[in-house]
């Protein structure tokens, strides 16, 4: 899953109009990734030009708790 690091975005919203799925959307601050909308294609972390996107793996226990 892509993880949008809120400090680093600049908010130029390239990643918006590259995600497939519209995972990504505007928030107060910035922007976020919704989990359930994610793919994890990776287009995101492509075309960001400030790196403010990176990768987390879901955790397997997420849903067991």
């Amino acid at each position: 899953m892509a993880i949008v690091t809120i400090g680093a975005c600049q908010g130029c919203g390239a990643c918006l109009l590259t995600c497939p799925t519209h995972a990504i959307r505007p928030v107060a601050g910035g922007l976020t990734v919704r989990a359930d909308r994610c793919t994890g294609c990776l287009e995101c972390l492509e075309i960001c030009p400030v790196d403010a996107i990176c990768v987390a793996e879901p955790d397997p226990c997420e849903g067991a708790r």
